[in-house]
Order: structure tokens, then C-alpha cells, then sequence
């Protein structure tokens, strides 16, 4: 069912890193994050902002950058390698994989790569970034959801086994994954130790679905709901507050001004030794994606914003999950 991992790969990617999103007006955005979400402003220039999470002390995990775009497209995600000359064997892999592979100059950022996977998914790899003193103590500059840390990228492909193959290649392994009978729709991926990295789910793409932010308690994720209602973003509380099947976690997820959805989180387990098995989910269980409540709404599972310059591929089978909208039609032709 799933690919082979290599666990010695072609070079050492140690964890998500951070994110580059377009947005319309950087000001709407940054308080959204600052005031909801509860990241701290590292650095802001006239069209750009950098934030990052209180226990974060690398300059940046989220990058706003602005932007003229009427649709959320997200620039790149980002992972981190472990060493200067990861780098230098990441760019001889994908180059000798007929890959996009281009170093870039990034503010802030050590050497940075920019390549694409095979289903043109935008990735920026870098070594080093730079750092600032952690906040984590600072309650006097807590706001928001108090969110920590970068967790994980959520992506779309059109093709998750061959997706997750190619990540395997680079050494991610599976924590848990959701299949329907020898078909795998979803990969939940990681490289840092804990369940998750990255997420591939099977739709048309590649899109950006979401990104997530650990949060320090599970009332937090409430907060988050309040002052999203507060701050006139009612509306975009779009699923949850829930716990997940996969991983098991407390979440909510958010819609950003552009569109953009965050998930805030209250973190997982540890899968960092070799003999743990991946965990088998059943598709066609409601309680795969949420051990309890009611399923998202169409747009959660179908709506991601685009990365910017990659051309969308249709996936041959489109998923057919049980939304909010069809499971409330069903009910009503019971009753």
C-alpha cells in the first residue's frame, strides 16, 4: 500500500519551516495573524511582513508578501535542511531528476533553493536563517491564540501515491495514512519526529490546503473562535473546533482575509523510532477526519489556494467525501 522510505536520502530535510503567502493588503493580514492567530511581527517592510510563532526563535515562519491577486495563491512552502552542503545535494538530486532547481536570494535566509516536486508543489529549501530571541515567556506580548510554532503543510496533489513515493525518496516517513480499499488518498508525512510534516491528500493540484500552528493549550483554540468573531471574521471559523482521527489532535480551521486557511492545533505524538507502523484510516469512516461533530463544509475539502506560477492538474478521481452540506440532505430524506 505504501511506498518504500529511503532511510538514508539523498540529503537531510530536518522539518517545515515556514511559509510565503500573496495577500491583498499586508496590514489586514499581519492582524489577523498578530490579533487571532497570536504570532509576533519580527520584521515589516512597506510590502512585506515576517512573523513568527512565541517559541520560534528563527526570524520568520510565516512571510506575507503583497500582492494583486483576487485568489489566495501561496508562493512557496518551506522546509529546512540540516547542514550548508544538504543544499548543495539537494540541488544535484532534483536537477538530476529533470526537476526545477534555482538558488534564490531570500532576506533573512542563508543560502536558499527554490525547486519544485513532480507535481510542480513550489518548496524553498534553506540551512540557516536568522534568529531572535525567543518570546515564549513574555506574556506581556501574548495576543491571540498564543500559537508556538510552525507544525505542518497541508497540500493537494493529483496523485498521492505517486506524491508520497517521491517523498518517501527524500526520507518522509508515514505516521498514519487514509486509503479506500488499495487506493491511497491521504499521506500524513513527517520528518521532525512527531506525525506530521506534511499532509498529501488526493484533489486537483498542487494547491496549498493549509498550514498549521501548535498552540501551548486547548483553550486557546476557543480564544481563537472568539476573537475571530471579534475581529468580524465570524464566518471564516470554517471547521472545528474538533479532534482529529489522524493524530489526534484538537483543531480549528481558519480563513485568512485572502482566503488563506490556518489550522491551529495542540500538537501530537512521537514517531521518531524505526519500528512504529503506520496507522490505516478507513475513508469511508466519518470518524477518519473527526472522532466527533459534524463533517466540514464543501469548500474545506475542495477550496486551497494555488501556488503561484504552477499549472493545475485534475486528479482522475475526484474524491467524494461526505460534507456537511450532503450529510444534512441525507438526514433530511431519513426524517
Amino acid at each position: 500500500m505504501l511506498p518504500a522510505v529511503n532511510h538514508r536520502p539523498p540529503f537531510n530535510i530536518t522539518r517545515a519551516s515556514h511559509i510565503v503567502l500573496n495577500v491583498a493588503d499586508v496590514a489586514k493580514s499581519r492582524d489577523f495573524y498578530v490579533d487571532i492567530v497570536g504570532l509576533v511581527v519580527t520584521e515589516q517592510t512597506a510590502d512585506t511582513c515576517y512573523l513568527r510563532g512565541l517559541s520560534e526563535a528563527c526570524h520568520h515562519s510565516l512571510v506575507l508578501v503583497q500582492a494583486d491577486s483576487n485568489a489566495p495563491i501561496c508562493k512557496r512552502i518551506g522546509f529546512r535542511v540540516f547542514l550548508e552542503e544538504d543544499l548543495d545535494l539537494a540541488y544535484q538530486f532534483f536537477k538530476e531528476e529533470g526537476l526545477p532547481a534555482e538558488w534564490a536570494e531570500v532576506a533573512h535566509q542563508g543560502r536558499t533553493l527554490h525547486v519544485s516536486d513532480p507535481f510542480g508543489t513550489k518548496i524553498e529549501l534553506c540551512a540557516q536563517m536568522e534568529t531572535r530571541p525567543r518570546l515564549y515567556l513574555e506574556r506581556n506580548l501574548f495576543k491571540g491564540a498564543h500559537a508556538q510554532r510552525i507544525d505542518h503543510f497541508q497540500i493537494f496533489s493529483p496523485n498521492t501515491y505517486e506524491s508520497c513515493a517521491f517523498y518517501s525518496r527524500l526520507g518522509f516517513r508515514n505516521s498514519e495514512y487514509l486509503a479506500h480499499g488499495e487506493r491511497l488518498l491521504g499521506a500524513f508525512m513527517y520528518r521532525k519526529g512527531t506525525c506530521l510534516d506534511l499532509a498529501i491528500v488526493e484533489n486537483d493540484g498542487p494547491c496549498m490546503h493549509h498550514f498549521a500552528y501548535i498552540v501551548p493549550e486547548s483553550h486557546d483554540i476557543f480564544t481563537a473562535c472568539d476573537l475571530a468573531g471579534i475581529y468580524g471574521h465570524a464566518h471564516e471559523v470554517e471547521r472545528g473546533p474538533g479532534r482529529h482521527g489522524p493524530g489526534g489532535m484538537l483543531f480549528v480551521y481558519l480563513r485568512d482575509p485572502d482566503g488563506h486557511r490556518v489550522e491551529l492545533c495542540d500538537g501530537h505524538y512521537q514517531t521518531i523510532d524505526i519500528e512504529i507502523e503506520p496507522v490505516r484510516w478507513d475513508a469511508a469512516s466519518l470518524s477518519t477526519s473527526v472522532r466527533w461533530g459534524l463533517p466540514a463544509e464543501h469548500r474545506w475539502y475542495f477550496e486551497a489556494s494555488r501556488f503561484e506560477g504552477a499549472e493545475l492538474i485534475e486528479t482522475a478521481n475526484k474524491p467524494r467525501p461526505t460534507t456537511l452540506e450532503t450529510y444534512i440532505q441525507n438526514r433530511l430524506a431519513k426524517s
